[in-house]
């Protein structure tokens, strides 16, 4: 029976990259996405073409309310698309990005974040425990920067931090039900994220490069093969946060 992921923020970027690289492996994907349904579409044909299946539902993980309809969404997918009544991984992905100096945060901005980043993780994962099979695992993301710290990241950085706590958290409560639950935190990589900084931006390309022992930002099938290598092969890994990033200020 082929494994099933539910992926947050699948439809681009580091969620697409981890999509794929999941797929090539067999593993079926339910994805989200938050708006855009041509670019949910194109990844389902990508995870099609690479041999397996893909649903791709919207979601707004931002909205905690929206929660209880999706995980009867997911139920009925689970159902009529696969046979089953669980999944086996969760990734929870769906981000945003945010730079600006503490002094200049402002609060709406901040609630946004941690909607999305902190509690929209808590209690998605929350409403999705009853769906994930005895064995499986959960994947949170966080960031380098919750380890290095870099001048207009402290609100984003913030909320990292807190699911990098929840996830060791997760992982003592979960355990009785052989759950593994770890972190992957990235490095600078280039994808749209935040408006393709690193991507677009020569000098902050270069200021990345400069900083990483492999002498180059990361590109997202570098952070999809690794999210596919935990999911599938790491059982025994639980608790921990997991930094690829090539070796960003080593």
């Amino acid at each position: 029976m082929s494994k099933i992921a539910i992926i947050t923020g699948a439809s681009r970027g580091l969620g697409r990259a981890s999509a794929l690289a999941l797929a090539r492996q067999g593993v079926a994907v339910i994805g989200t996405y938050l708006s855009n349904k041509t670019e949910a579409d194109a990844t389902a044909a990508a995870i099609a073409a690479a041999g397996s299946k893909a649903v791709m539902l919207p979601l707004d993980t931002s909205e905690t309310a929206s929660f209880a309809a999706f995980v009867e969404a997911v139920r009925t997918v689970l159902k009529e698309n696969f046979g089953r009544e669980s999944f086996d991984y969760l990734l929870n992905n769906a981000g945003i990005g945010h730079y600006a100096p503490f002094a200049e945060v402002r609060e709406e901005d901040f609630d946004r974040l941690v909607n999305i980043h902190f509690k929209g993780v808590f209690f998605l994962t929350q409403k999705l425990l009853p769906l994930i099979a005895d064995g499986g695992r959960i994947l949170n993301v966080s960031s380098g920067l919750a380890r290095f710290s870099l001048p207009g990241s402290s609100a984003y950085a913030s909320m990292k931090g807190a699911v990098e706590v929840l996830t060791r958290y997760l992982a003592k409560e979960l355990g009785p039900r052989r759950i593994a639950v770890n972190t992957i935190a990235p490095g600078a990589i280039e994808t749209d994220f935040g408006g393709g900084r690193v991507r677009d931006n020569k000098d902050i390309n270069a200021f990345v490069a400069n900083v990483t022992a492999m002498g180059r930002a990361g590109l997202p099938d570098d952070v999809g093969g690794a999210v596919a290598a935990i999911l599938s092969d790491a059982g025994w890994i639980t608790g921990q946060r997991i930094e690829v990033s090539g070796g960003m200020f080593v």
